[in-house]
């Protein structure tokens, strides 16, 4: 009997027309190696990768290390009240040993109506919140902390623009960025008084602050009770569909200071 070779699995041919997977095609010298020629710098030659312009950063010289690289990415943000972290007030950890106790918490001040203040440096994506151990990577005091952050937020404040918005008599202005800096301009003693400025000759100043993107002020005049209660919805509404809420109430200016609106 014989084999039908041309059936099933059999195992015959020629090993050069095989196919060998995805790898390139081998490659056939058709010439002899120039021993003396120059070596190409960029030949990829197995496990050689053609050196990088700049060369990487030093761990030592990032922000999170060298508190003359973190100075200029420092900013303040508002968060909810009842925010956890290290009273900014007991974050004296100069002279502390590294490795004695840990300032993992994050350094928290307060700002107006008890309202928790943090420190943070943006990062890809995501926000890197100041803590007592950077503190001691930095080598630098709370108040080092705050005039860094109140300086960047003031120099992005001033080139950020505001919404003016008009209905009749009523008016609104609001910061909404979306750059993340817009609820804690009200921090800053020149936006209060612009706020007063703007608003103020109208009667009193409303002023919401429901998530983090997003400063909101309007004109009460007097006897417009409506334009209070729809003010104080929309920041009750926008706060609670907020990815970042910072605060349901209402607060107003008097005398260039946030007080608790009263009614």
């Amino acid at each position: 009997m014989e084999r039908d070779l041309g059936a099933g699995g059999g195992d015959y041919g020629r090993d050069i027309g095989r196919d060998m997977g995805d790898g390139p095609p081998e490659s056939i010298r058709d010439a002899p190696p120039q021993i003396l020629a120059p070596i190409d710098q960029h030949s990829p030659v197995s496990g050689h990768h053609p050196p990088q312009g700049h060369p990487p950063t030093s761990p030592s010289m990032t922000p999170e290390h060298d508190f003359r690289a973190a100075s200029a990415l420092i900013v303040p943000a508002l968060r909810p009240v009842g925010t956890q972290g290290m009273p900014i007030t007991e974050a004296e950890v100069h002279g502390a040993e590294p490795s004695s106790k840990a300032h993992t918490q994050p350094l928290l001040d307060e700002g107006p109506c008890g309202i928790p203040v943090v420190y943070t440096m943006a990062a890809d994506g995501f926000d890197i919140v100041v803590n007592g151990d950077h503190l001691l990577s930095w080598g630098v005091g709370p108040e080092d902390v705050q005039d860094a952050a109140i300086a960047n937020l003031a120099s992005w404040s001033a080139r950020a623009p505001w919404t003016d918005e008009v209905s009749g008599d009523r008016r609104l202005l609001s910061s909404d960025t979306g750059e993340g800096n817009d609820a804690a301009r009200v921090l800053l003693p020149d936006v209060r008084e612009h706020l007063a400025r703007e608003l103020g000759a109208a009667g009193r100043v409303l002023v919401g602050l429901p998530e983090r993107h997003l400063l909101l002020a309007g004109a009460l005049r007097p006897g417009d009770a409506e334009f209070a209660r729809l003010f104080a919805e929309f920041v009750i509404e926008h706060s609670g569909g907020a990815d970042e809420p910072i605060d349901r109430r209402v607060f107003e200016l008097v005398g260039g200071q946030l007080v608790e609106f009263a009614g």
